[in-house]
């Protein structure tokens, strides 16, 4: 059995960063170990060679694996250990010892085949996949040429494939409004992006570079009812949807294509989360974390899109940070005086058009000075106001011109101002009108 202070699942961009940040809080590099089921660390960046990343946190624009390359090289600059084509089994905590503080993960490769490794902290970091077509309920035969949209893009930028050449796009998530522009980059006639919600899953700026700029039109309430072909796609038929989301008759028009990619949302992956035992949000899929990003189960934390779906990897590694912080603090001060922090928590409530809030929950004495809080609205909206309520108390108002349910939003506030409320109980974050 391998024993170290700090096991981190997964080696992308929330995975390096967390684990860099707990050696530079003060975990010796030998007690911290990064378990990658790839060939290589970096994750998903790898094959996002489109660049827009990093104008956050470093200041200038990189390509995905010019930022993926930042962490790893922080990564092995601080000697930091880590296994790669190797897949996490299972994750308990306590096992037979009866030592909740102690988590046993197991743990398999080709090389030392199933072996246990011995944590006092976990960091979950495990990422998202895309939503399948079995999820889309879309009726037709199972040709060839369908593709989620992240496995076109590494066929495209990883293996050197076209996935086909005449090209529709159901969804509008930033993978699909990307690959639109790839797929014309690289020759093939993108015809259309339909997109069920009323609005783009996307950000502007990717609507704008990746859509407007080569002149593919976006369809929105509108949905691929019906796939064409029986060995490769022939054609797919898309029809507008009403408020109800289900397709209005007499809308139909069908389009001949030989490659359907689908962009229809990301999932967080959970399946190890669940076999521990951490609470999931329902709106989010990722567990529920409180200001540290400590999960219900103590000693494990959750960063990055394992734990609610971002839209600029920027946002990823400074969550991740904190939760290398907060996972080093745990380890080094091994737990002292947690179950009384969790009775005083303050709860966050997401209310009116907020959908959630990452964190949902507080512990004013283990707050950094500044906490911030992430969310996501479910709809589109102009000239409105956030607001903060302290217990049903007014304490902010910020005007936001556009809010849309493909960028995050965030409020920020200073420790010293919950400290104004000694005998807080909820903070209610909402959408108002002007």
């Amino acid at each position: 059995m391998k024993k170290v202070k700090i096991l981190v699942v997964g080696g992308g961009p929330a995975g390096l960063a967390a684990a860099a940040a707990a050696r530079d809080a003060g975990v010796k590099s030998e007690e911290i170990l990064i378990v990658e089921r790839d060939g290589e660390l970096g994750g998903i960046l790898n094959q996002c060679i489109h660049n827009g990343f990093g104008l956050h946190t470093f200041k200038e624009e990189l390509t995905g694996p010019e930022y993926a390359e930042r962490y790893v090289e922080k990564v092995r600059a601080a000697e930091i250990p880590y296994l790669l084509q190797t897949i996490v089994v299972d994750i308990c905590a306590g096992g037979e010892s009866g030592d909740g503080r102690v988590k046993y993960v197991t743990v398999m490769n080709k090389s030392e085949g199933l072996f246990t490794v011995a944590a006092e902290a976990v960091i979950l970091a495990m990422g998202c996949r895309e939503r399948s077509r079995g999820a889309l309920n879309i009726p037709g035969y199972r040709p060839a040429g369908i593709y989620s949209a992240g496995t076109a893009q590494r066929y495209v930028n990883i293996e050197g494939r076209m996935p086909g050449k005449e090209v529709v796009i159901l969804g509008s998530g930033d993978i699909g409004l990307i690959m639109a522009r790839r797929m014309t980059l690289e020759g093939a006639r993108v015809k259309l992006v339909a997109e069920l919600m009323p609005y783009s899953g996307g950000l502007k700026r990717n609507i704008v570079q990746c859509l407007d700029d080569f002149g593919i039109p976006l369809k929105l309430s509108h949905t691929v009812v019906d796939i064409d072909g029986k060995e490769r796609v022939k054609g797919v038929t898309v029809a507008q949807v009403d408020e109800n989301r289900r397709p209005v008759p007499g809308t139909e028009e069908y389009i001949s294509c030989d490659t359907l990619l689908l962009s229809c949302g990301l999932i967080p992956e959970n399946e190890l989360s669940t076999g521990l035992g951490v609470e999931l949000n329902p709106v989010t899929s990722g567990p529920v974390v409180n200001e540290s990003l400590e999960t219900n189960v103590e000693g494990v934390f959750a960063c990055g899109n394992v734990l609610h779906v971002h839209d600029l990897v920027d946002y990823v590694s400074e969550e991740a940070e904190s939760a290398g912080r907060n996972a080093a603090e745990y380890v080094l001060r091994k737990g002292a005086g947690k179950d009384g922090g969790r009775e005083q928590a303050i709860v966050i409530k997401a209310s009116g058009g907020v959908r959630y809030t990452v964190p949902s929950v507080l512990r004013p004495e283990h707050m950094q000075e500044e906490q911030v809080v992430r969310f996501r609205v479910g709809d589109v909206y102009k000239d409105a106001v956030l607001a903060v309520y302290f217990d049903g108390t007014p304490v902010m108002r910020v005007n936001k011109r556009v809010m849309a349910p493909g960028e995050m939003e965030q409020v920020k506030w200073k420790k010293k101002k919950l400290e104004e409320y000694p005998d807080l109980k909820e903070i209610c974050i909402t959408v108002e009108d002007k």
